[in-house]
């Protein structure tokens, strides 16, 4: 077998060979190149403010943590709501006028009229008093006529006395101009005209001296009996005291109600001032409501407000706001206003359970937003405010603040959004961003 060699291929330079570019192929690649740089150069400058942010802002919250409200223009009511419990405006509670054994005419829930008996209570100590105060008045009585019997005859035997002096002194003065008749026709001598003169002024001495006593006497008389007489009204007075005090122990309802609660048992002895039981008037009914301590001191007596209960709403206005702060809270009454239709239901019962509110303040046209978290975490001295998913801290001044909402003083303009709540997750920073 013969072997043939078949001789190597020989190469060629199409693996050397290039396509040399035209004109055309170098303006289209410069071209591509061009509009990828101002593809570049415009996402750069529609990414710059988003950088900026990002650089700026140490720190980034999600929005899902966040509550953000709306600053805007219009009312702003401030008012308080709260439960209250129907009470009775008079409840009175009726007491024992004297000791006694007590019998009940009434029971707990009975309808009463104003003046009916609802307990009687018997007092045989206080009728035996009343029996010995009126003998000792009987008995004044008849020392007062005792006492006018005896001016009267004191009296007459002044006023003779007197008479007789008058007549004395009239024989007196007769004398004289007898004996002076008589020494002037020489009968008799001047002795016995000086003697008659001395007799005449005896009895002119008598007479003055009887007309001063019985003067005195009259005006000491006179004094007596009304000594003796005013004794026997002053006994008089006590007399009518203990009865009253004996009308008292029928005790009588002094409203219409009904009656509300029992002290004490049919039967019972019971002590003075004891109390015997309460009468409801249901008339007459306030609500009475629990204000926070911080609120109280914006109650006013007077002040509108609503109760709502039984699927109805009746006008109300602040009857008492208590004086004392117990466990925080301040005690207030409102009373149904009786100038409003219906204002006196008829429906509702002791210490039922009512829905009130009170309106302290209504402005309109005032710059206000959602009241949150950040009125208390920042003592109202700043709030942050959402601009472009950036939350900037801005300084602001509230106003007053209702239950809803705040009022704005300065610092935020309408259409501002501001978080409400979750700041405190900003720590203060100046700028905190925004992520979705």
């Amino acid at each position: 077998m013969n072997d043939t060699t078949v001789p190597p291929a020989i190469r060629d330079t199409s693996g050397q060979d290039r396509v040399l570019d035209t004109g055309r192929g170098r303006m289209q690649r410069r071209i591509a190149w061009a509009l990828g740089g101002v593809v570049i150069v415009a996402a750069l400058v529609f990414a710059a403010p988003s950088l900026q942010r990002a650089l700026s802002a140490g720190s980034s919250i999600s929005a899902s943590r966040l509550v953000v409200a709306e600053v805007e223009r219009g009312l702003l009511v401030r008012d308080i709501a709260a439960e209250g419990k129907v009470v009775a405006a008079v409840s009175p509670t009726l007491y024992a006028a004297n000791a006694g054994a007590s019998t009940l005419k009434v029971h707990a829930g009975d309808t009463v009229k104003k003046g009916q008996v609802l307990a009687v209570i018997e007092s045989p100590e206080l009728a035996a008093k009343i029996a010995q105060e009126q003998s000792n008045a009987d008995a004044m009585q008849a020392d007062h006529l005792r006492a006018q019997v005896e001016a009267r005859q004191q009296r007459a035997a002044l006023q003779s006395a007197l008479d007789n002096a008058r007549i004395d002194k009239t024989a007196a003065e007769t004398e004289l101009a007898r004996q002076q008749k008589a020494f002037e026709a020489g009968a008799v001598p001047s002795m016995q005209v000086d003697r008659a003169r001395d007799s005449l002024q005896k009895a002119v001495i008598a007479l003055n001296q009887a007309s001063a006593g019985i003067g005195l006497k009259d005006d000491s008389l006179k004094l007596d009996v009304q000594a003796k007489q005013l004794a026997h009204a002053r006994q008089l007075l006590l007399v009518k005291d203990l009865q009253r005090q004996q009308t008292e122990l029928a005790v009588r309802s002094p409203v219409d109600g009904q009656v509300g609660q029992l002290f004490i048992a049919e039967r019972a002895n019971v002590a003075k001032d004891a109390q015997l039981l309460s009468v409801i008037d249901l008339s007459a009914l306030e609500v009475q409501m629990q204000v926070a301590e911080s609120y109280a001191r914006d109650l006013g007596i007077g002040m509108p407000g609503e109760i709502s209960g039984n699927g109805q709403t009746w006008k109300a206005k602040v009857s008492a706001v208590s004086p004392e702060v117990v466990n925080n809270e301040v005690a207030a009454r409102l009373r149904f206003d009786s100038d409003a239709p219906g204002a006196m239901p008829k429906e509702l019962r002791q210490n039922q359970r009512l829905s009130v509110r009170v309106l302290l303040d209504r402005r309109d046209n005032v710059l206000t937003v959602r009241r949150g978290s950040f009125v208390d975490e920042s003592g109202g001295a700043y709030a942050y405010v959402v601009r472009d998913g950036l939350a900037v801290k801005t300084p602001i001044r509230l106003g007053v603040r209702s239950i809803d909402k705040v009022e704005i003083l300065s610092g935020l303009n309408v259409g501002e959004r501001i978080v409400i709540s979750g700041a405190e997750a900003f720590q203060g920073a100046a700028q905190v961003g925004i992520s979705r």
